[in-house]
């Protein structure tokens, strides 16, 4: 299952792979407004958004930051196959602009927020929310690691949502998290482009 899922992806080009993940959250964001129409009354669950909110940057600017360090510390200390998750995130983000990396981060912040926390955690609680979001990343299914970092950190986020009841901080946490790895990504890979260049060159 995992080489076939790996052959898929290295099949796609760099761009379909960017249409796979916007036609992803989009699936998302239809998902959200029919279950919202069920389960809610006038889409009550968008009440829970407040930007205006101080612990946005106090707590979910500095919370996003903590994890993205504690990963790429982790990065340096472990073997390289525990963050094996098929080159998928190194495709997305490596040739991106900064502006790029910011829209997607802010989009799938949104679109997963607004459903995993504000739809699905208030409707079946934050165990059974965590474990469909850990599901949903399929591709962290192949790798114990990544699969037991994606559960951790989705009940972190839960968590912080049943604290605050604001999806504006989950979603800024999320944005957080993904916008610096993602960056983290770019220049390292231009990093070792340069130094692959560098011995080319000798």
């Amino acid at each position: 299952m995992k080489n076939k899922y790996n052959e898929l992806i290295k099949g796609l080009t760099d761009k379909e792979l960017l249409s796979h993940l916007y036609l992803t959250q989009l699936l998302l964001l239809g998902i959200t407004f029919i279950l919202g129409i069920l389960l809610f009354d006038h889409f009550s669950y968008l009440r829970s958004i407040d930007f205006s909110d101080v612990r946005i940057l106090l707590i979910g600017v500095s919370a996003g930051a903590v994890v993205v360090i504690v990963d790429i510390i982790l990065m340096k200390l472990l073997p390289k196959s525990f963050f094996d998750d098929g080159g998928l995130n190194e495709r997305i983000f490596k040739n991106r602009s900064v502006l790029h990396i910011a829209w997607i981060a802010a989009l799938v912040a949104f679109s997963e927020e607004l459903l995993f926390r504000g739809v699905i955690q208030t409707k079946v609680g934050l165990i059974l929310a965590s474990l469909i979001f850990a599901i949903i990343h399929f591709r962290y299914l192949f790798n114990w690691f990544l699969f037991s970092n994606i559960v951790i950190l989705s009940f972190f986020i839960g968590s912080v949502y049943e604290w605050s009841n604001n999806l504006a901080l989950t979603m800024i946490i999320h944005f957080t998290i993904d916008f610096l790895l993602g960056l983290y990504i770019k220049y390292k890979h231009t990093i070792d482009v340069d130094e692959q260049e560098g011995l080319l060159h000798e």
